[in-house]
């Protein structure tokens, strides 16, 4: 007989349920998940030697748990994986508001129901699904709305004075019973809200109203936050810290392996839109260096951090330019070239918190700024790396390409020419090609015109050419012509 058919309290007696508190539930199926061998939160990607070993010891020691991190750290997506830790379903008085275990009655109604029906009490089951409680801690939260509040209604309809226990309305941590409760921003609460949570975290009991009710709620609390040298709002009080078991620390991507695999599992894209546009695997990390050039920029405030959500929308706009200008061109396909990435800079203006400095340049400024650093981080990668100081006509693996600028006087890529233009005019450039062909051989066909891009961007990074940004395009010149131009 599956445990779901079961109606009826005799009906669970009679089956051999035993009991166990949510703590004890987490505790033994990861046990279990660990013996097996089984991802414990599969799909959360960089914590598997660093964050998830500290939130299973916090689990196996039935520890409320704080995890403290900048934004886009993945601290609500371990919360919410924490649901495929518990048992499929457990049974609850049938009209309990806040899920009374049958063998274990907390609340005044279900221990009157029993009392009344005995083992003819109807029981219902509740699924893990339904088993996460969520709430974003802001300055308007009460306690009635986490602990609860008298309610003159109920207390009109049942006639009831208001120093009656019945007239009480549970807030949502009563309701959450039995479940994962999960406060988001905790130092966002006021520090009076904080209050309230002691005796849940530490003596299980709740007061509302001046009612003691010594009800031993079953929960399993996690808390997110950021920082407290961060976060300006307010911090969480000291007993309360004191009382959370377990503070973990969680942190970025370490490598640009590791950012890729989030940002490809995040980013919500359309698949007419990954079949038209090709993007060869030096543009995706490129794309993830940018992260990681803003976390150290001087621009940007690294106490603010720099959110994954960063890539995973850059990764969305980054496609849609350059579906945006295939559609426009009117072909079917098209790769992605390094001129795209300015449709990216929206992207990036709203994730970044500017120091004094930064607001100065201008956010898209800053934008552009980082994609340089991210394009002269990667070039040594690549190609021979450019030194500062050089010999007066020395040559380099970069002078044929130096004087073919000089002897044409430059060219210019329009953002929206068609494909067989932008691989005319960068065929056009034979040293390119050279230099792909002796540091690049095993380089993929459908790669190199991007490649050719790349050398180009990554020359003028190193102020070996220079690169003007006109309102259709770019213009790409020797460095020295266009100083002379100037003058």
């Amino acid at each position: 007989m599956k445990i779901e058919n079961i109606k009826t309290l005799g009906e669970l007696k009679k089956s051999g349920y035993i009991s166990k508190s949510i703590k004890d539930e987490l505790r033994s199926n990861l046990r279990d998940k660990i013996k097996s061998g089984n991802p414990t939160f599969e799909g959360v990607h960089g914590f598997e030697n660093t964050v998830i070993p500290e939130l299973e010891r916090a689990i196996l020691s039935r520890h409320n748990i704080n995890l403290l991190g900048l934004r886009g750290q993945a601290k609500t997506r371990l919360a919410r994986k924490m649901i495929e830790l518990l048992d499929e379903y457990i049974p609850f008085v049938t009209g309990s508001e806040i899920n009374d275990d049958p063998l274990q009655p907390i609340s005044r109604f279900a221990k009157d129901i029993i009392e009344i029906k005995g083992d003819e009490t109807p029981i219902s089951w509740l699924h893990r699904s339904d088993r996460f409680f969520e709430k974003l801690a802001t300055p308007d939260v009460t306690v009635a709305d986490l602990i609860g509040d008298v309610d003159p209604i109920k207390a009109a309809n049942l006639k009831l004075s208001y120093a009656d226990d019945r007239v009480i309305h549970f807030g949502m941590i009563p309701r959450a019973n039995r479940c994962i409760f999960v406060i988001n921003e905790l130092p966002d609460l006021q520090a009076r809200i904080q209050v309230a949570l002691f005796n849940i975290l530490q003596e299980g009991d709740i007061q509302i109203r001046g009612f003691k009710l010594r009800m031993p709620l079953d929960m399993q609390f996690v808390f997110t936050a950021n920082p407290e040298d961060y976060t300006n709002r307010g911090s969480i009080v000291t007993p309360l810290k004191d009382r959370i078991g377990s503070q973990i620390l969680t942190h970025y991507p370490e490598t640009i392996k590791i950012a890729r695999t989030i940002t490809e599992q995040e980013a919500k894209l359309d698949t007419a839109q990954s079949d038209m546009v090709y993007v060869p695997s030096l543009a995706r990390d490129l794309l993830e260096q940018i992260s990681f050039e803003a976390r150290e920029s001087e621009y940007i405030d690294n106490k603010s951090g720099v959110s994954a959500r960063l890539s995973i929308t850059a990764l969305e706009n980054l496609l849609s330019t350059a579906e945006r200008r295939a559609l426009k061109s009117g072909e079917d396909k098209t790769t992605l070239r390094l001129s795209d990435f300015m449709g990216i800079i929206p992207a990036i203006t709203g994730k970044v918190e500017l120091v004094y400095e930064g607001e100065q340049e201008g956010a898209a400024v800053v934008a552009q700024h980082l994609l340089g650093d991210a394009i002269h981080t990667f070039f040594p990668a690549y190609f021979p790396k450019i030194e500062k100081l050089e010999k007066l006509d020395e040559k380099t693996p970069y002078t044929d390409i130096i004087e073919w600028f000089f002897a044409e006087s430059g060219f210019e890529l329009l953002d929206d020419c068609s494909d067989e233009e932008y691989e005319r005019i960068l065929g056009s450039i034979v040293p390119l090609e050279v230099l792909i062909k002796k540091y690049q051989p095993q380089l993929e066909k459908e790669d190199k015109f991007f490649m050719k891009e790349f050398i180009l961007w990554g020359l003028v990074e190193y102020k070996k050419l220079s690169k003007d940004r006109f309102s259709e395009g770019y213009q790409f010149k020797d460095i020295y012509g266009s100083f002379i131009s100037k003058l």
